[in-house]
């Protein structure tokens, strides 16, 4: 057997070759549409509802037009459809000037095609993209959210209709995606350590420690400015209560939601901001105990995994971590 690296890293798809950015997923992306007919129509099909030929299709990436910004893909059938699409890593979203360069672009604004839209590609469900996009639509042009998920499930579809060799394309871009979709670090060992209040929030039903304990889930508002959060789902979180570490989880998936009443009927029912709910792995923790240390009672701290069945304290453990990081 043959095996290829790239930096110590395995090599199971042709696209890892070209790297994670943004710009390196929509080339891998852009050639795979261009390269399998079956993909690239299931994914018109998922965005367009007029009828539409695959005949005389341009796929451009980055192009260029002055004072209007560079766009990562575009699609374009001569008085049928246009499409810009804006790719972006993880739970990102375009502000709203972005977009606006976009629906001003003289190719775009001039085009006779009858059906105009802009895609954004990410990591964030519908539901997170839906509460989080600051605009929906901009001089009459609709934006839709489509999630790197949703384009794995539109590959996978389109390759029970596809020949030999647009199936062998479909297969590397399957490996590909999966290794960018939740984000999720699968090979880290770090773990985010949170503190979990005793007493139950003013008007809740249920405390945070039951949350953990009894319903082996946990929440926390996405990241991005709001308190230092994640931004990204971590693999292991632990938590700390009474003085010392309880309990270390794996999180064995999550989704977004907006209203935990949904999933905890004791937490009174109101609008949120977007919230990671995590689903957790079993308990495990270290066999001595493990104080808290020098942590501000509310204080989140990233630790090295191993570092917290080795020291005495969490802080210990965040010490250790953050020196072998340097």
């Amino acid at each position: 057997m043959i095996s290829l690296y790239l930096h110590g890293d395995k090599v199971d798809s042709v696209f890892q070759l070209l790297g994670e950015d943004e710009n390196d997923i929509s080339f891998s992306v852009a050639w795979a549409l261009a390269q399998c007919p079956s993909y690239l129509s299931a994914f018109l099909k998922s965005q367009i509802k007029s009828k539409w030929t695959l005949k005389d299709i341009d796929i451009r990436l980055q192009h260029s037009e002055r004072k209007s910004g560079i766009t990562d893909i575009e699609i374009e059938s001569a008085g049928s459809f246009y499409l810009i699409i804006e790719a972006k890593k993880g739970w990102q979203l375009p502000s709203q000037k972005q977009l606006h360069k976009y629906t001003n672009r003289p190719k775009f604004k001039e085009s006779s095609a009858p059906f105009k839209l802009i895609v954004v590609l990410s990591e964030c469900s519908q539901e997170y993209a839906t509460a989080n996009m600051e605009v929906r639509e901009i001089d009459g042009i609709r934006i839709e959210s489509v999630s790197w998920k949703d384009m794995a499930k539109l590959a996978i579809t389109a390759r029970s209709t596809s020949s030999h060799s647009e199936k062998h394309v479909i297969d590397e871009l399957l490996i590909y995606l999966r290794g960018l979709m939740t984000m999720q670090n699968l090979d880290s060992n770090r773990v985010y350590v949170v503190s979990l209040k005793s007493k139950k929030e003013e008007g809740w039903g249920i405390s945070w420690i039951d949350i953990v304990e009894k319903r082996r889930r946990y929440f926390h508002p996405i990241g991005g400015g709001r308190g230092g959060w994640p931004k990204q789902p971590p693999n292991y979180i632990a938590f700390r209560y009474h003085g010392k570490l309880q309990s270390i989880h794996h999180i064995e998936g999550y989704e977004v939601f907006t209203n935990p009443h949904e999933t905890f009927p004791e937490i009174p029912e109101r609008k949120w901001p977007s919230y990671f709910l995590y689903k957790l792995g079993p308990a495990f923790s270290p066999s001595k105990e493990v104080r808290t240390g020098k942590i501000y009672p509310n204080g989140r701290v990233w630790c090295m995994l191993d570092t917290l069945f080795t020291e005495k304290t969490i802080s210990d453990a965040r010490a250790l971590s953050k020196k072998r990081e340097e």
